[in-house]
């Protein structure tokens, strides 16, 4: 997606331990028009795919993951990092490392909110070695629900998410394809 990569030239910073900052967009700050683009090039390309839902994980998947949920007009459920005191209901857990955090924490879908007739996109930010993708898809897999795909807003395809997400046949769309970020700079697919 020209659109995504022309702003991650401009306005992305490349730091120690091939960490991608791009906060002043989607990370932190978030630029809603950006979004909406996102949104509606995942709608594209999963337009013929039955979604039902988007599941997401809470903070930087909301984004994109509720523009693609509007323009295919189905709900939006994000996976929490902490279950809040008022959720006493049943819920999936899973645990995810965060590669940039180097935490691990225990994400949560209440289950009333994913259901075995669920085709569900899940959608994130980031794809680096994948881990918060497996978390969604093991909460998917507890759910019954089946995964019609997986869109990355921006994936690190020199490490190993991209080829993992392959490998166990999910369909996988990421709008930005990064092949390195040699020399401080970010090296898109075909570029090399």
């Amino acid at each position: 997606m020209k659109l995504l990569e022309d702003r991650i030239r401009r306005d992305s910073e490349v730091l120690p331990g091939n960490v991608l900052k791009i906060n002043s967009f989607l990370n932190h700050q978030v630029d809603p028009e950006l979004m909406m683009a996102v949104g509606q090039e995942f709608a594209r390309l999963f337009q013929d795919s039955g979604v039902t839902k988007v599941l997401t994980c809470e903070a930087s998947g909301i984004a994109p993951g509720v523009m693609a949920a509007y323009e295919l007009h189905v709900p939006m459920v994000f996976a929490r990092k902490k279950k809040p005191a008022t959720l006493n209901d049943a819920v999936y857990w899973a645990d995810v490392y965060s590669y940039t955090k180097k935490v691990t924490n225990q994400i949560c879908v209440e289950q009333k909110f994913l259901h075995e007739d669920d085709n569900l996109l899940i959608i994130d930010d980031f794809l680096a070695n994948g881990e918060a993708v497996k978390g969604m898809i093991n909460i998917a897999k507890q759910a019954q629900a089946n995964i019609a795909g997986i869109g990355i807003v921006v994936a690190k395809n020199f490490q190993g998410g991209s080829a993992w997400i392959k490998e166990h046949g999910y369909r996988l769309e990421a709008l930005a394809n990064i092949a390195s970020l040699r020399d401080n700079q970010v090296h898109f697919m075909g570029e090399e």
